[in-house]
């Protein structure tokens, strides 16, 4: 090898080692984190309201959005239910959804939504009360294409008849 050939590679060794470290990019500094005031959220002051048992008027929705609600219990004493299902009519494609409020004679509110697509047979079920002679109140509200909410149903529904 002649002396041209080892400067030569030696040249474009130290080359290569020159640039690689000049491409060597040092990591970005990490921002040390700034406190964040946090504050807590408005907690809303409970308005004393007075739970009512007793149903109150309902309405009737436009024929073209009627709906047939069902509201029963299960009578089942180990898990007490009481089922809303839709029954059909003309409102089906109509009604955007369906809300639905149980308040249980202990005291306790429930409260659910069957939402659309609503067909026959859709239904959801609400805990109940099972001590005899306990009535709970079932209430039913229908969410009209303009948004308007509307009572169609309000009334007890005992845990368990006998005809």
């Amino acid at each position: 090898m002649n002396a041209r050939s080892v400067i030569g590679v030696f040249l474009v060794l130290l080359l290569l080692l020159i640039t690689a470290g000049c491409t060597q990019t040092t990591p970005p500094a990490t921002p040390t984190p700034t406190a964040v005031e946090t504050r807590a959220p408005e907690v809303p002051t409970p308005v004393p309201t007075t739970l009512s048992l007793t149903p109150g008027p309902t309405q009737t929705l436009p024929e073209v959005w009627g709906l047939e609600i069902q509201v029963m219990s299960n009578g089942v004493a180990i898990d007490p239910l009481i089922t809303f299902s839709v029954q059909g009519g003309k409102g089906l494609n109509f009604i955007q959804q369906i809300d639905v409020k149980v308040t249980r004679s202990d005291g306790v509110v429930e409260t659910g939504s069957i939402t659309k697509p609503l067909y026959k047979g859709k239904e959801i079920s609400l805990a109940s009360t099972t001590a005899p002679g306990y009535r709970d109140r079932a209430e039913v509200w229908a969410t009209t294409p303009q948004g308007d909410k509307v009572k169609i149903f309000d009334d007890y529904v005992a845990f368990r008849t006998y005809h």
